[in-house]
């Protein structure tokens, strides 16, 4: 699940101020991308974003699953009190999450102690109004999350807006966004319908992954494809694909989309290789 927190990340430092401005409701001069560890001890920062105004900082933490190793309203104490510490300016804290749940971590938007109440705010997508997603650029990809009450036509809707997107570099990256967002909620036949596969394949994200001529890059957007699919697998099968050429995984990231189960994985490789 941490790929669709990721990729909010990239849209939230490819487009800072659309950010900025949907979540801070104020016309920022200049933004900063903070890139620090706040480092006391290991946190994970993932999905982690850090964006500083003239005046102030935005924290923005994307979510998928509601577990979390630390506590998510302990974490965001964590990092409220490093930031503090390191910047010395105020801090706007946003919880982001993307799947709708019942759970009430999504519902929960303060760290209490017995001498300690720390407040931040949560953002739930499904209860977002579409309107503002449809109708800008950075925030299109969130839109399939949106509330509606047919999905369908949102994402239709979604489909339109990117038709109209003139660059074709951005309209493939935004595509590319928009189709993976869009699995949290839809079936990927019916998101093959409207946002063509094709277009998927031929984008800039998916070439720079799979088409560095780099094994490294593309073994790690492989196993991450497999890994959320199918969850941890057998030594047997991991130890196959890590011996795939750059070629053959370009070719199983290709073909993923089609795999059901782990049995598909299976086939394809007695299939590809000759071990």
């Amino acid at each position: 699940m941490a790929e669709y927190d990721n990729l909010c990340k990239i849209l939230a430092e490819q487009y800072p101020f659309d950010f900025a401005r949907w979540l801070l409701n104020q016309e920022p001069q200049k933004i900063e991308i903070l890139k620090t560890e706040l480092s006391i001890e290991p946190i994970r920062a993932d999905s982690v974003t850090f964006l500083q105004t003239e005046n102030r900082i935005l924290h923005l933490e994307f979510q998928t699953s509601v577990k979390s190793q630390k506590p998510i309203a302990l974490r965001m104490l964590d990092y409220y009190v490093r930031l503090t510490r390191k910047y010395q300016v105020p801090i706007t804290q946003v919880v982001i999450f993307l799947q709708e749940t019942s759970d009430e971590i999504a519902f929960t938007e303060e760290f209490v102690s017995e001498v300690t109440t720390h407040r931040y705010r949560v953002i739930r997508m499904w209860e977002q109004d579409s309107a503002l997603f449809l109708s800008n650029l950075a925030l299109l990809p969130l839109a399939p999350l949106t509330l509606t009450n047919s999905p369908q036509t949102l994402l239709s809707q979604v489909a339109e807006e990117i038709a109209k997107i003139s660059d074709i570099e951005t309209r493939q990256n935004t595509t590319a966004y928009t189709e993976i967002l869009a699995g949290l909620k839809f079936q990927k036949d019916f998101i093959r319908q409207l946002l063509r596969e094709d277009v998927m394949q031929e984008s800039v994200i998916y070439q720079d992954i799979l088409q560095k001529g780099e094994k490294k890059e593309a073994l790690k957007y492989t196993l991450r494809l497999i890994n959320r699919r199918f969850g941890q697998i057998n030594s047997v099968i991991l130890e196959r694909v890590q011996g795939l050429s750059t070629e053959q995984l370009e070719s199983l990231g290709e073909d993923f989309l089609d795999f059901a189960n782990v049995s598909d994985l299976i086939a394809w490789l007695e299939q590809n290789t000759n071990s």
